[in-house]
């Protein structure tokens, strides 16, 4: 259990000051029978000093260990013992004050009344140090939870992030290992290309969203990689309003959409194939759609490592913790997907 400097200081005041207002209330009780200040004093002091320490005892015995269920029996005992405690000393400890007769015969009197106040005082304490030190148990539980929580996703996102370089990257070296027969010139143009998109996503970090337009300067580097793998067959419309251009979204979030875009459109095919990217500001949520053609009956996407499109929808929950972000729509010969980044 963790609690400040300040707020165990502020517990200490708290703590005196009941005690205080303890001792007066106490003493004003034994002066209103007809003892003078001096007797009542004397008798507020010996009896809120063992009270005092049997509820610090007890706060403190709390504070670092609560009992379980079926087990609230021994502190009931400890409360009685205690309370028990506190009278025993008021009963032996004043009348060798020599107070007077008739202030021993008041005490023998009010023994019951005074175990009474005593165990109603320590129970108080004890009920209220339970309730506090279980809330303090039960948020310190949770930080702790969410914290693991927090790291658990963290590391899943940097998996996801680490699935994303070597799937393109294997795509990238195939093509470049094929460029290199009969066009060593695009092949050393691609891999420079290469290298400048590895060496921007080495710095991206998904803890720091970046903007739309910084996100599209990226993606842009990764189509130029691809116009190279595809040559004319590989077309691409991007368009977006003004407002996007300063959106914030997690970084490298488009590529994997793109990418799978072009896998579905131009993949077992030999004609020209357009691939199109629309952004818009919608409901204080940056939208972004991505089409291209698809055929069901003839399209056959080569198998992949399968990080695309649930590698996106995975990382929007963990970033988001909603399902609902991601959206496909397979209608006629054009597949849409569309995402909904929400902004803050």
């Amino acid at each position: 259990m963790t609690a400040s400097p300040t707020f165990h200081s502020r517990l200490k005041l708290a703590f005196v000051s009941a005690g205080l207002i303890w001792a007066v209330l106490h003493a004003y009780i034994i002066y209103s029978f007809g003892f003078n200040w001096y007797i009542a004093a004397i008798d507020s002091v010996a009896s809120v000093i063992p009270l005092a320490a049997s509820c610090w005892l007890i706060d403190n015995n709390l504070r670092y260990y609560q009992p379980g269920k079926g087990s609230y029996i021994n502190l009931f005992i400890w409360c009685v013992a205690l309370a028990a405690g506190c009278t025993l000393v008021v009963r032996w400890a004043l009348p060798m004050l020599a107070l007077g007769v008739t202030y021993n015969s008041f005490l023998k009197q009010s023994l019951i009344l005074r175990y009474s106040t005593n165990f109603l005082a320590i129970g108080w304490m004890a009920m209220i140090s339970l309730i506090w030190y279980v809330q303090q148990d039960q948020k310190d539980n949770e930080k702790r939870k969410l914290e693991a929580e927090k790291l658990s996703r963290d590391a899943e996102l940097y998996n996801l992030r680490q699935q994303l370089q070597p799937h393109f990257l294997f795509n990238s070296l195939n093509s470049i290992n094929a460029l290199i027969g009969f066009k060593p010139n695009e092949a050393r143009r691609m891999i420079h290309q290469l290298s400048d998109f590895l060496r921007g996503t080495l710095k991206k970090d998904d803890q720091q969203q970046v903007s739309f337009n910084e996100e599209l300067a990226h993606l842009n580097l990764y189509l130029d990689i691809e116009k190279v793998r595809f040559g004319h067959r590989l077309l691409t419309e991007i368009s977006c309003d003004d407002k996007c251009r300063e959106a914030m979204l997690p970084p490298l979030l488009l590529q994997p959409l793109v990418e799978n875009a072009i896998k579905f459109g131009l993949y077992d095919t030999t004609g020209e194939v357009t691939i199109s990217l629309r952004a818009e500001m919608e409901d204080n949520y940056l939208t972004v759609i991505v089409q291209n053609p698809y055929d069901p009956k003839t399209s056959r996407p080569r198998r992949g490592t399968g990080f695309g499109l649930s590698g996106v929808q995975r990382r929007l929950y963990l970033l988001f913790a909603r399902n609902d972000l991601v959206e496909t729509f397979p209608n006629d010969d054009i597949f849409t997907i569309m995402i909904k980044i929400p902004q803050a």
